[in-house]
């Protein structure tokens, strides 16, 4: 029999979860300013050893005054499919006949069933590998699956989740590398590109050091591949710094009374820098880095404004979760080049450049710290800066 102090604390805690998926996002506010409530955050994915990857989920945990008080949601919390269409200016009609395909390591037992369950919250077509619209395949093109992870099945979730929300037309292919080492998910991404996805979505990334022998594998024309730019604030994360890739930063998205309805600024752990190890594409003109320069473009990323998310393989609590991260922004960006159509034509990351009127510049926020010189790489300033790049999707226009 439960004691009446922890029937007390599942009170409060069910109280406050309730609280939080009226409100919105833990921090967000209409008038676009943050609380003061403390969030908290746990990594999907820990530290790794080099020549390996860890994802970029950032789950919430949420807080209270007196401690921390672990998800306990049946119902959303976090911005919905309609809320991330209505800041980004994005309707529902494109993507037909487009694949969108997310790169993950190891086994999510629940993918399918957990998506279908976020569309069918949110009024969105299911996505079955019954109707032809979801495929899971290992990197090698079969069907038997890799080992299982939680904090890696919980990074499938948000990726599925993303495309879903914004091209819910597109069809969707998942590809599941054996381990999260950068060999097995370079196979995983020409696996995805080899079965014909216009746009692929990458939402993990490690150290550039020894990266050079799988840069190649990130190397598709005629395919949009996204890559999340870190949670680590300045500094450099592969594949992001491939410059083969669109490498994606993250915001601090708020509601607001403006024309728009939304403000961004730059989010403080979106990843930013100069490359030491690759050459800057000719589509960048940025001065202040002679190497390739992270991000291209951005979306939303900072957890306290983050998204909600479906999941139920080995978690405790939920079904409902807030999310956060780059892994959010990469396969939203991702979605974005589903809706436009354009994959297949694309030249890497250029595209945005030369169409910066279809992108909300973003101006404010930084990744600051003492390392970051000249300050536009960790400052969002206007016109180009690193920790949003040229900013976020306005329409389709850009993409």
């Amino acid at each position: 029999m439960q004691s009446a102090g922890r029937r007390s604390l599942l009170l409060l805690s069910t109280a406050l979860l309730v609280l939080f998926a009226l409100a919105g996002p833990v921090g967000a506010q209409p008038g676009g300013g943050a609380s003061s409530t403390r969030v908290t955050t746990r990594d999907a994915c820990g530290s790794v050893s080099p020549g390996f990857a860890r994802c970029f989920a950032k789950v919430v945990t949420t807080t209270t005054a007196t401690g921390t008080v672990s998800p306990l949601a049946t119902t959303p919390i976090g911005y919905t499919p309609a809320d991330l269409r209505s800041a980004y200016n994005l309707d529902t009609t494109g993507g037909a006949g487009q694949t969108i395909a997310i790169v993950d390591a190891f086994d999510d037992p629940n993918a399918e069933s957990d998506m279908n369950s976020y569309r069918a919250q949110f009024g969105i077509p299911a996505c079955t590998t019954a109707n032809g619209c979801f495929r899971k395949v290992n990197q090698n093109g079969g069907t038997t699956p890799p080992a299982s992870d939680v904090g890696w099945a919980e990074e499938i979730s948000l990726d599925l989740d993303m495309v879903s929300a914004i091209c819910p037309n597109c069809h969707i292919l998942l590809v599941e590398a054996t381990t999260n080492s950068f060999a097995n998910l370079a196979a995983a991404v020409d696996r995805a590109a080899l079965m014909g996805a216009q746009a692929i979505s990458n939402s993990y990334g490690g150290s550039e050091t020894g990266s050079s022998g799988t840069e190649v594998h990130y190397n598709h024309p005629g395919h949009a591949i996204t890559a999340s730019s870190g949670d680590s604030g300045f500094g450099v994360e592969f594949p992001a710094s491939s410059p083969h890739v669109t490498a994606v930063g993250g915001t601090t998205l708020n509601r607001s009374t403006n024309a728009r309805g939304w403000t961004e600024s730059a989010w403080s752990g979106a990843g930013s820098g100069c490359s030491r190890v690759y050459a800057k594409p000719a589509w960048q003109t940025d001065t202040g880095c002679a190497q390739r320069t992270v991000a291209d473009v951005s979306a939303v990323a900072n957890p306290n404004t983050g998204v909600a998310v479906y999941d139920t393989f080995g978690v405790t609590g939920g079904p409902w979760f807030q999310f956060g991260g780059t892994s959010v922004s990469a396969p939203i960006i991702a979605s974005v080049y589903g809706l436009a159509g354009n994959g297949a034509t694309v030249n890497y990351g250029s595209f945005p450049y030369g169409h910066t009127t279809s992108l909300f510049d973003v101006v404010g926020g930084s990744n600051t710290n003492r390392r970051c010189n000249p300050s536009y790489l960790c400052t969002a300033v206007a016109g180009y800066d690193g920790p949003t790049g040229l900013g976020t999707p306005n329409g389709t226009g850009a993409f």
